[in-house]
């Protein structure tokens, strides 16, 4: 069996997760869960799974999954350390996939026990690339990417060979306001961003993904992934999301990873990987889907794939001052203290403000971290809604 612990089990990555370990129980040894604060859903798969603990990072609610896992023989811890322990309970397998900065702490835990981390998450190697892929490599543990893009490449990049890798092209949906004109956009509200026409994702990843935040935060973080130069990463919206990425090698054959818009496919492979693993998804009909569609993204619409792209070439503190702003402005927004079309102009003005040095430690990064949201905070209060 192989042992699974899962940091961030109630949002939709980890539901999807649940849902394939739930399918061949046989197979898999459920160590640890983690949410944040939603004891019921959490309470319900530990029971499910006869998961060994579960953890809620917010404390206040520990009281309330004790009474809900009573009688289970399960562990209830709460806070934020404890859901850094779950995550050094040394699983074979572990699913990352908790939303912002708050999981780069239990992903540096987990990769101590040398096992195989799966990153759902883009923030820990957005801001601090350098720190877990040094941690990785120090604990001899192996990162595996389950964003559907990164893990398109992933199985498409020849790592033996990357000198003959010509270009990386991961593919973008263009999100719900692909179609849009810059005044309508500004009337955009949080819950028109959030829906996603081809996804189910949480809130925060929905309004990156229409902002296309999302996918400039991918650049850098494929530029972590695979050892290829910043100009050979493209981006290209594929509205069908059927093409997850390509990879392009100097004779001109281009490999593509296709499949459903459901994050059980990458899941699944990370799961299984090296090997295979069935999934429910239903095989794709080529000749239902007609045709496969492609554009170049609109750099006067979405603004924040310059400022992706302008993090990861300065690199040093670039990459964790954008992607902090960037939760503070989302956050914003979805609150309704901000129009949709500022939460890219958050960013790039702390950009701007605010210029430290290249974060050497994690602690180095959480500061930069807090003085960047400390920026973008106030920036937002000049805002008017």
């Amino acid at each position: 069996m192989k042992t699974v612990t899962i940091l961030g089990a109630t949002g939709s990555v980890g539901s999807s997760t649940l849902d394939l370990i739930e399918r061949e129980p046989e197979r898999f040894e459920v160590l640890a869960l983690t949410a944040n604060c939603d004891v019921a859903k959490l309470a319900a798969a530990a029971i499910r799974t006869n998961a060994k603990r579960a953890v809620v990072a917010d404390a206040a609610c520990l009281d309330d999954l004790r009474d809900a896992l009573a009688g289970t023989g399960i562990e209830a811890r709460g806070g934020a350390e404890a859901i850094c322990e779950a995550a050094r309970m040394g699983a074979d397998w572990t699913m990352a996939a908790i939303v912002g900065l708050a999981g780069l702490a239990p992903v540096m835990a987990a990769l101590e026990g040398g096992g195989m981390v799966v990153l759902a998450n883009k923030e820990p190697l957005v801001s601090a690339g350098d720190l877990v892929l040094a941690a990785a490599v120090r604990h001899g543990a192996t990162l595996l990417p389950a964003d559907s893009e990164h893990n398109a490449i992933y199985q498409c990049f020849d790592f033996a060979r990357p000198e003959r890798v010509r270009r990386v092209i991961l593919t973008a949906s263009g999100g719900p306001f692909r179609d849009w004109d810059l005044a309508a956009m500004r009337g955009v509200t949080p819950e028109q961003a959030v829906a996603h026409p081809n996804w189910s994702m949480g809130a925060k990843i929905s309004v990156d993904s229409a902002t296309m935040m999302n996918k400039g935060l991918e650049l850098i973080e494929a530029a972590r992934l695979f050892p290829v130069p910043p100009a050979a990463l493209e981006i290209i919206v594929h509205r069908q999301s059927v093409i997850h990425s390509m990879v392009e090698y100097v004779d001109g054959s281009i490999l593509a990873q296709l499949g459903p818009s459901d994050m059980r496919v990458p899941i699944a492979h990370t799961l299984a990987w090296p090997d295979r693993m069935e999934t429910p998804m239903a095989p794709l009909d080529f000749a239902a889907l007609g045709r496969l569609d492609f554009a170049e993204p609109d750099p006067e619409r979405f603004p924040a794939l310059a400022l992706a792209r302008h993090a990861l070439e300065a690199g040093g503190a670039r990459p964790a001052i954008l992607n902090a702003a960037n939760e503070v402005a989302v956050a914003a927004f979805l609150s309704g203290r901000l129009n949709f079309l500022e939460i890219a102009a958050i960013s790039a003005d702390t950009l701007e403000r605010y210029d430290p040095a290249a974060p050497d430690s994690l602690d180095a990064v959480l500061a930069i971290d807090a003085e960047a949201r400390r920026y973008a905070v106030e920036r937002v209060k000049d805002c008017v809604v």
